[in-house]
């Protein structure tokens, strides 16, 4: 039996360099517009963690919307369908990079700048499906199962939203997206941690705060210090990713969707 008939047959998606410029309360203050951000969209192989950024939440929207396997049509279309279904009437909606990665086959880059739909969209998604590009995301980047994000904690509760450090990780996800393009393990591996840099500048309780019971900043220095790169699949923790060429102990990959 397919592991996909009991967890379901809906893609999970990474997010890399980038994240946090889909949400117009940082992309506004981008002196660089469009920012950018990078997504994976991965098979159903393994029952990821919830609470842990890779998107299990609108995921499970998407499953019950449309009973376990995303529909043929337009990826742009589907996404805004799924992204009415999750965040209709929210105060605080969910970013459209999470619909994206789930729908969108193989690696994209996802392009926002605040006067494009008010930020939530983006003004350009720019894809790579090529299995060679596929193939060397699965033998260089490795995850690590840290923590789960605890109940009622908030990112957000300071925001230091300097447009040098939003400029800084919108250009993030260029580079991560350039890099992949070019397989270079060295420019991933850079781009991540440069966005780890801008996240703990611009919402440092993404990697610090009181009910996070583990030293995210403490973990992640481990890792950069010894591969190309490192980061969080998500604020709180979640898994990391790491980049390497060699064995990561402790680690699993995966396999990316390309149709």
């Amino acid at each position: 039996m397919e592991i996909a008939s009991v967890i379901g047959r809906i893609p999970y998606r990474m997010a890399f360099a980038g994240g946090w410029i889909d949400q117009p309360f940082v992309s506004r203050l981008n002196p660089n517009p469009p920012g950018s951000m990078v997504v994976v969209a991965i098979e159903p192989e393994v029952r990821f963690m919830d609470r842990c950024g890779m998107a299990t939440g609108t995921r499970k929207v998407a499953m019950k919307l449309w009973k376990g396997r995303i529909p043929d049509g337009d990826p742009a279309e589907l996404t805004r369908e799924l992204y009415r279904a999750e965040n209709g009437g929210a105060p605080e909606p969910s970013g459209s990079q999470d619909m994206i990665g789930l729908i969108y086959p193989g690696v994209s880059r996802l392009d926002y700048q605040v006067d494009c739909e008010g930020g939530y969209f983006p003004v350009k998604v720019a894809s790579e499906r090529d299995p060679g590009v596929a193939r060397w995301i699965e033998r260089v980047v490795r995850m690590i199962p840290v923590c789960q994000r605890p109940e009622g904690y908030n990112p957000l509760g300071v925001k230091n939203l300097d447009p040098e450090w939003i400029g800084r990780l919108g250009q993030s996800g260029k580079d991560c997206y350039d890099a992949i393009l070019a397989k270079s393990v060295l420019r991933l591996g850079a781009s991540m941690n440069e966005c780890m840099r801008c996240w703990e500048a611009i919402l440092p309780q993404t990697v610090r705060h009181p009910s996070l019971t583990v030293d995210l900043t403490a973990l992640l220095s481990y890792y950069q210090a010894r591969y190309p790169g490192a980061m969080y699949s998500g604020c709180g923790g979640g898994y990391l990713y790491v980049v390497s060429e060699e064995p990561v102990p402790g680690s699993f990959g995966v396999t990316v969707r390309t149709e």
